[in-house]
């Protein structure tokens, strides 16, 4: 199987593809876009990232399971495709639903980390060995509180920085180590605390030399060192002011480490 850089896709309702990255040529900001994939009525795509097909693909669901395809497994279409619907490539339970990606190599190193966080802002590192094994009906990833469920995956080297934001505009930093390595089936451990209606929105890493990107829900964007954000010697606190949103600008929908080198999509 050649090996190429691919652009998989996954909408709410569940399809899922892979295009070449080729396909996709880079455009100046502020434009109205090309068209990527074809939705349905009230279907829109909730995560779009890169990879080999040689890689291995963890799918982590709403309810705390990871299930793993091989790149080459998902089935290739067209930029303006629709795709294939997740249910016909992993043994799902009823209702359960995609909620986060990650790609990783196939040595599943014992010296990385996956990072999940929750929508109530809990986060639990664990280390990526305890993931090499898979079954066809998946695994337990995390233990989740009632109520809450697993958005975000991060996979990390050990000695990673953390940048956690939230709908409403606060974010906290600390180091990764804050939160101590724990089992495949643990809970985690408080990552931010939460005001009212609030819930996380966007993880990223700290990488030197990048910049936090931040966009809304109404398309407006900007972009803030990571300086402006001290890290914090306690995660769990309630953070700091990362966008100060208006009515014109919407909620925050997610972050991202940039420089002027990188392509967004």
């Amino acid at each position: 199987i050649v090996e190429e850089q691919c652009v998989f896709t996954m909408t709410a309702a569940g399809y899922i593809k892979r295009t070449p990255a080729s396909e996709y040529a880079a455009q100046g900001k502020g434009g109205m876009g090309k068209k990527g994939i074809t939705t349905r009525d009230e279907d829109y795509v909730v995560d779009v990232f890169t990879g080999s097909t040689h890689d291995s693909i963890l799918f982590f669901t709403d309810t705390g399971k990871v299930y793993r395809k091989k790149g080459y497994q998902i089935p290739m279409a067209g930029k303006t495709a629709k795709g294939t619907n997740i249910v016909n490539l992993l043994d799902f339970e009823p209702g359960e639903c995609v909620t986060a990606m990650i790609t990783v190599d196939d040595d599943f190193s014992e010296e990385k980390n996956l990072i999940m966080v929750t929508r109530g802002g809990i986060i639990k590192r664990t280390n990526l060995a305890e993931y090499r094994p898979t079954r066809k009906g998946g695994k337990i990833a995390l233990t989740l509180d009632e109520g809450d469920e697993l958005l975000f995956v991060r996979c990390t080297d050990g000695n990673s920085e953390l940048l956690l934001t939230t709908r409403n505009g606060m974010a906290v930093r600390f180091i990764e180590s804050e939160a101590r390595v724990m089992g495949r089936t643990a809970r985690g451990v408080r990552g931010i605390s939460l005001r009212g209606d609030d819930y996380v929105a966007g993880v990223c890493l700290v990488e030197e030399g990048k910049d936090l990107l931040c966009i809304t829900e109404n398309g407006f964007g900007k972009r803030s060192p990571f300086d402006d954000f001290r890290i914090m010697k306690n995660r769990g606190g309630f953070g700091v002011t990362c966008y100060n949103l208006t009515e014109k600008s919407g909620k925050l929908t997610g972050v991202a480490a940039v420089d002027d080198n990188d392509d967004l999509m």
